[in-house]
């Protein structure tokens, strides 16, 4: 899809890899719309994206999802791309896993982008045309101990999402999935339970914020299935659909 009028909902976009995200497409000419929780953040952001709209959104309350996806008709008149890319971890021995912290990981890394996705898919229907990334995680391809909580619902997205993209296509709406690997950005600062996984090594294998970006925004363009960023474990960079990585 072209993002020049475009608009695009990106969640989690108060850091990291949404915020990195949003002002790639907005710097690609699309309208973007900023969903997450802390207000302040996606306000100031807005400020600096020509075109931006600021929405306040709790992605694990139904409601305000169905509020965003409203309050981006209302405003833009139609929405052409959403971004999934909100999620937490939580990085614990599965011995150690509480239910209601993966109960509230999975509300977030998985009913809310499936709840997002049905909210657009109307409107995307309605046009005939939308983009729908939904950012999964490398540690959903590996068996990786300590992070089996968080990878489970990792692969519960991916898999609604290689559903969605067969489901969807008849209406000319294309559902792609990113793989990022680490990434230096503050996710481990607000995981469920744990702390990072592999130690102080990370930061020298980490992908950056703006490079994942560059892989949403380039599947946008695209329509690719997906992409899997590796060189995080080691790997080269962006690889569209080979094998996974061992960490």
């Amino acid at each position: 899809m072209e993002l020049v009028g475009a608009v695009a909902i990106v969640t989690g976009a108060s850091s990291g890899i949404g915020a990195a995200t949003a002002r790639l497409a907005a710097a690609r000419g699309a309208n973007v719309v900023l969903a997450a929780r802390r207000v302040a953040r996606i306000t100031e952001l807005a400020e600096e994206l020509p075109g931006a709209l600021a929405v306040p959104t709790d992605l694990r309350d139904p409601a305000q999802i169905v509020r965003l996806v409203d309050t981006t008709l209302d405003w833009f008149g139609r929405v052409d791309i959403l971004v999934n890319n909100a999620g937490q971890g939580l990085h614990v021995p599965l011995e150690q896993v509480r239910l209601d912290d993966l109960r509230a990981i999975t509300e977030l890394n998985v009913y809310a982008p499936l709840l997002a996705m049905q909210a657009v898919i109307p409107p995307m229907r309605r046009q005939g045309a939308g983009v729908i990334v939904n950012v999964s995680s490398m540690t959903s391809r590996m068996v990786l101990p300590g992070v089996g909580g968080y990878s489970a619902t990792k692969a519960a997205l991916s898999m609604i999402s290689q559903v969605a993209r067969r489901e969807l296509a008849p209406d000319g709406i294309v559902v792609s999935i990113v793989y990022p690997s680490m990434t230096a950005t503050e996710f481990h600062e607000s995981l469920a339970a744990g702390a990072r996984v592999g130690g102080n090594s990370w930061a020298v294998r980490a992908h950056s914020a703006e490079s994942v970006a560059e892989a949403i925004v380039g599947v946008i363009e695209s329509g690719e299935e997906e992409i899997l960023l590796t060189s995080g474990f080691g790997g080269g960079g962006a690889d569209r659909g080979g094998p996974e990585q061992p960490p």
